[in-house]
């Protein structure tokens, strides 16, 4: 049976439009923690003119297979084995786009993420983060105030990010923020682009 995660098919639709506009001149994607793997062949199937490379751990892997295999797309890639903390791909990307990650992921998992992406993103490309974020180094909401108490009480290394501190990395990856677009449900998506090396 595939997994399936409601909050995926909750957003889907307000992602897709972000991702039309900043993937329109894309043709090579890689999604970092494709998790259930419904997103990727949900925008694959709307986006035909990307080439979707899926990727998580090895855990991942045979529900995002399930997915992929049900449907039967030609621009979807089965998932790569990615730990952001180890090797990445070799292969360059235009575009990379992640959801709902680094709020579970622990902090040097995080500098890891935003080191991969800057290694493997050609230039000019755009790195697409969708989540919760902090501004300011407050909350945006209350719900995203209980939603960071229930994260790091499953998980003390896990929790909302403030969003300067991500930019931080960002920068020092070689990226420079272009658009950060307010999403349903309290969430944003940050893009970045790729400077010129």
């Amino acid at each position: 049976m595939k997994p399936f995660a409601e909050s995926c098919e909750q957003n889907k639709l307000p992602i897709l439009q972000v991702l039309r506009t900043e993937f329109s001149n894309a043709t090579r994607i890689l999604e970092i923690g494709s998790g259930t793997g419904q997103h990727a062949v949900f925008f694959a199937a709307q986006l035909p003119h990307l080439e979707w490379q899926t990727s998580d751990v090895r855990d991942y892997h045979p529900g995002i297979g399930a997915w992929i295999d049900e449907a039967r797309l030609p621009n979807v890639r089965p998932p790569l084995d990615l730990d952001v903390r180890d090797a990445w791909p070799r292969a360059s990307y235009d575009g990379v786009f992640s959801a709902n990650t680094v709020h579970i992921m622990g902090w040097p998992e995080v500098e890891a993420m935003f080191a991969g992406v800057g290694s493997v993103l050609e230039p000019g490309g755009r790195f697409c983060l969708y989540g919760p974020f902090n501004y300011g180094g407050k909350f945006t909401s209350d719900s995203n105030a209980r939603f960071d108490e229930w994260l790091k009480a499953r998980d003390a290394r896990s929790g909302v990010r403030d969003f300067e501190v991500l930019d931080r990395l960002a920068q020092a990856a070689g990226m420079e923020l272009i658009n950060d677009y307010a999403m349903p449900a309290n969430n944003r998506i940050l893009v970045w682009r790729t400077r010129d090396r």
